[in-house]
């Protein structure tokens, strides 16, 4: 089995995610492609010491960028929006 710190990337902080995490206890994490829901849900328990109602996954596939002539591609990535039980809450800026 994965260590719980290997499948949890970190959290994806940006408006719409606020808004999930304020209106409907939603949090949106990324993490490792490899991953599936219980293993996740297992994951964010175990870190954060909270209860995980359900847990909804994303492939994104990667931008191809360019320089100049050159083409790259960044990789692919997997995010996922945890839902949690009502009271429960993670506190993603304690440590700044």
């Amino acid at each position: 089995m994965k260590r719980a710190r290997s499948i949890i990337g970190r959290p994806l902080l940006t408006e719409k995610n606020n808004d999930l995490r304020e209106k409907e206890n939603k949090y949106v994490f990324e993490v490792d492609c490899d991953a599936n829901k219980l293993e996740i849900g297992r994951a964010i328990e175990e870190i954060f010491h909270v209860h995980v109602v359900s847990v909804r996954t994303i492939r994104m596939k990667g931008k191809v960028k360019r320089l100049g002539r050159f083409e790259g591609k960044r990789p692919d990535w997997k995010k996922a929006i945890v839902t949690l039980a009502s009271g429960d809450v993670i506190d993603l800026y304690a440590g700044v």
